[in-house]
């Protein structure tokens, strides 16, 4: 799991994000064309944006966007988020062993990196069992590998040349899909895992950081980097050695480069998208009306792919343990949000139609399950889901049931006399993400809670998540797939994303006193059964009890999906834009008009 910048990841990395905004996949400094490179004026070039700095160039070790990895990387599958089916992509062909466990992949013939070397079996050998599968090596990616109750990991193995093995303990639906993680370079990083530093750690922990030149990036897909300017841009290169090729046998892909320019205002991105510095940016509500109004003038086409496959939501530090013998969570505060009706009164209290109708001007809709409502597991409300419409009364009765109760200025105290205020974060500098913030202060002040809204540094917001833990409750949102296992990091209390009761990551102090709540231990549960069930139909059923738990006891209280909206220069060919992977998800065939 990543933290992040947007809502949606390329789909090849198949796993969630947290993200820092809300539906906005680009944003753009003050964008002077003449600031980039001179030579970018005469090569076929995409012009797009990211909100802040990739903090690594180490696939394994990010945990955030925006990040390179969509560009510069594949894997073996890949899923197409036009019809959501696992198609190959490093591999050729595979084929499944009778008893469901095995899985031998054919690898196409000449692959390269983009240094010109061999792409073999041995470096899909090396990147799973040297590195995800490697314990030494803390990779959010190896929660998505793990199967069954045991969490077993599958065993990789070269057969010959050309092919490889994979064996998982138990049957594994979605594997096929879990495979679309990037193969990385045995040549280039092998003597990194087995060399240590002073502590007795793989230095391949420090390799590959944005400080890295970037010409000893070694990749494998569609682009490499040709530079880095800290706080400005990062720019791609097409990789010459790319495997793909056109239906005319002509090299892919055909966009000679990308410039993403760095800022950190969504105001910024857009402005410089109107007057022409931008070929594409992420339209956020406040601007749809004023950029529709403009798509002929401007050549451009706003794109509408239907709800984005994220979700957004509130979600309360339930973790009850302790870090150097201090409470992670003032004690007072945990017994609020460890108490559900809390929780639910807090759903409640949230009027998440007005918040479509005014912060998003209607282009949404809300949101009540952790699955992406394109997913066939997707379970809506009138399948039985439960739903937290806007009752303020129905909160206030829960909230008193609970112990809770109301002084002479209609002040919510606790059973203690406590008033029930909490600090609620979010990442600084979004204004949907500020306004959705902004509203829930003021609707849960009238059922008496003070919520003190704090947008913080993104830095300093995601140590607080990720590592000191010191926090009451955080707006953000999760991307999303249509395989939910791709959540399981997520789900599992070992998961490197169960942030509502986070356990300490890999080189992290300990925490005395962490507890595992029984329906937090049942959905983790069923989420291994689900990923052990071969029968779809079954598959659903499991997991609509997951996401009835999830609505029970609301470790995420969800609000509202946007429309999934891009607005992109009418100059680029074969733009097949959908919600699950946005406008340039095919990049590789993506033109430019003449």
């Amino acid at each position: 799991m990543l933290f992040s910048n947007k809502i949606s990841k390329p789909i090849k990395g198949f796993w969630l994000f947290i993200c820092l905004v809300a539906f906005t996949a680009m944003t753009i400094i003050a964008c002077n064309p003449s600031k980039f490179p001179t030579k970018s004026a005469e090569l076929p070039q995409l012009i797009n944006s990211i909100l802040s700095d990739p903090k690594t160039f180490n696939y394994a070790l990010s945990s955030e966007s925006p990040n390179i990895f969509g560009l510069t990387y594949e894997g073996l599958t890949t899923q197409n988020p036009i019809t959501g089916e696992i198609e190959p992509v490093l591999a050729e062909s595979w084929s499944v062993t009778d008893d469901k466990l095995g899985f031998i992949f054919t690898l196409r013939e000449g692959l390269k990196w983009s240094d010109g070397q061999p792409l073999t079996v041995d470096d899909v050998v090396f990147t799973y069992n040297d590195i995800y599968l490697n314990e030494e090596i803390p990779t959010d990616t190896r929660d998505i590998l793990r199967v069954g109750d045991s969490r077993a990991l599958p065993k990789v193995e070269k057969i010959d040349t050309r092919r490889v093995k994979f064996t998982t303990p138990e049957p594994f639906a979605p594997f096929l899909g879990t495979l679309g993680i990037p193969i990385l370079p045995a040549h280039v990083l092998e003597k990194s895992i087995t060399t240590k530093d002073r502590e007795g750690k793989p230095i391949f922990l420090s390799k590959w950081g944005v400080d890295t030149p970037v010409d000893e990036i070694i990749v494998n897909g569609p682009y490499k980097l040709e530079r880095y300017d800290t706080s400005q841009r990062v720019i791609f290169q097409r990789n010459p050695y790319y495997w793909r090729k056109g239906p005319q046998g002509k090299s892919q892909p055909y966009i000679e480069r990308i410039v993403w320019p760095i800022v950190e205002s969504t105001d910024t991105s857009m402005l410089q998208f109107r007057s022409g510095g931008l070929d594409a940016v992420g339209v956020t509500p406040d601007y749809f009306s004023l950029l529709k109004k403009q798509e002929k003038q401007g050549n451009f086409t706003i794109y509408n792919g239907g709800p984005a496959t994220g979700t957004s939501f509130v979600v309360f530090n339930l973790n009850k343990g302790r870090r150097d013998g201090k409470p992670l969570v003032d004690p007072i505060k945990s017994r609020w949000f460890n108490t559900v009706e809390f929780r639910q009164a807090v759903a409640y209290a949230i009027d998440r139609q007005t918040m479509i109708n005014n912060t998003f001007r209607g282009l949404g809709q809300t949101q009540d399950s952790p699955i992406t409502i394109q997913s066939p597991f997707y379970m809506s409300p009138e399948q039985g889901l439960k739903t937290y419409d806007y009752n303020p009364e129905k909160a206030k009765e829960l909230l008193k049931k609970a112990g809770f109760k109301y002084n002479t200025q209609g002040q919510l105290l606790d059973y203690q006399g406590n008033r029930v205020r909490f600090t609620l974060l979010t990442n600084a500098g979004n204004r949907i993400r500020e306004a959705m913030g902004a509203q829930i202060r003021q609707d849960l002040g009238k059922i008496g809670i003070q919520v003190d809204f704090t947008p913080l540094a993104w830095n300093t917001y995601t140590d607080k998540l990720a590592n000191t833990l010191d926090w009451d409750a955080s707006l953000l949102g999760l991307t999303g797939g249509l395989e939910p296992n791709n959540g399981a990091n997520v789900w599992s209390p070992e998961g490197g994303l169960h942030m509502f009761n986070q356990k300490p990551q890999a080189g992290q102090k300990p925490i005395e006193g962490w507890e595992v709540s029984p329906w937090e231990a049942r959905i983790a549960e069923l989420y291994i059964q689900a990923a052990r069930e071969l029968d779809e139909a079954k598959r659903k059923e499991i997991y609509a009890e997951t996401q009835k738990i999830s609505q029970e006891y609301l470790p995420f209280i969800y609000l509202v999906n946007p429309y999934s909206l891009s607005a992109v220069r009418n100059k680029f060919e074969n733009i097949q834009y959908s919600a699950l992977g946005g406008a340039f998800w095919n990049i590789y065939e993506i033109k430019m008009t003449s």
